[in-house]
């Protein structure tokens, strides 16, 4: 007969609520290639990764902040850049001779319409094969950042202490941010003309 208490110790990343290693299991059973989207309070992560016995491989990876040195002068933190960074993911994947993947969120929320979605669709245009429901990606007006203008003008226009404090580090580059439309459609039009490295495979 038991006398002491009964009871199995957590994982440290689940404890910490990094890791969900059940979900983590069945990815790395099914043997695909995994999407990984981590989004910070600073940028956007977009990763391939392959699962190895040794641990992970990145095979590709995108960072939104590479978006600056693609014309880009946006945030790199809001859902145009999270699409863009998508896309980037999606392009260097080929260049390394991958096709296809399954989406990793880990322990974030699947929010339809949100940034993750927006990085998931990005990289699908960008020729990845990724199930996943086209509900859950954001329409075309918000990944060009078109919300993201017509907020800015609104806040200009009818308060212009607010307009500063949310956009003041961005408009300090002199950046118009209500032309954000435009820039994605260049930046994405750059990604996308980019030169493929050859697959190493």
């Amino acid at each position: 007969m038991a006398t002491g208490p009964r009871y199995k110790v957590v994982f440290r990343r689940r404890r910490q609520g990094k890791t969900d290693y059940h979900a983590r299991r069945r990815m790395i059973i099914s043997n695909h290639h995994r999407l990984v989207v981590r989004c910070t309070g600073k940028r956007i992560l977009v990763q391939i990764m392959q699962a190895l016995p040794q641990g992970d491989r990145t095979v590709a990876a995108a960072d939104s902040k590479q978006l600056k040195k693609l014309g880009w002068r946006g945030g790199v933190k809001n859902l145009p850049a999270a699409y863009l960074t998508g896309y980037l993911a999606g392009h260097l994947s080929h260049s390394n001779g991958v096709s296809s993947a399954i989406l990793d969120i880990g322990l974030s929320q699947p929010i339809p319409g949100g940034r993750i979605f927006a990085a998931v669709k990005g990289a699908i245009d960008a020729g990845l094969d990724i199930p996943c429901a086209d509900k859950m990606f954001p329409s075309e007006k918000r990944i060009r950042g078109e919300h993201i203008a017509a907020y800015a003008k609104d806040l200009s226009e009818n308060a212009p202490q607010t307009f500063k404090r949310q956009f003041g580090q961005i408009t300090k580059g002199r950046v118009d941010i209500t032309q954000i439309p435009t820039m994605f459609d260049k930046t994405k039009s750059k990604i996308g003309t980019s030169p493929r490295r050859r697959s190493t495979k």
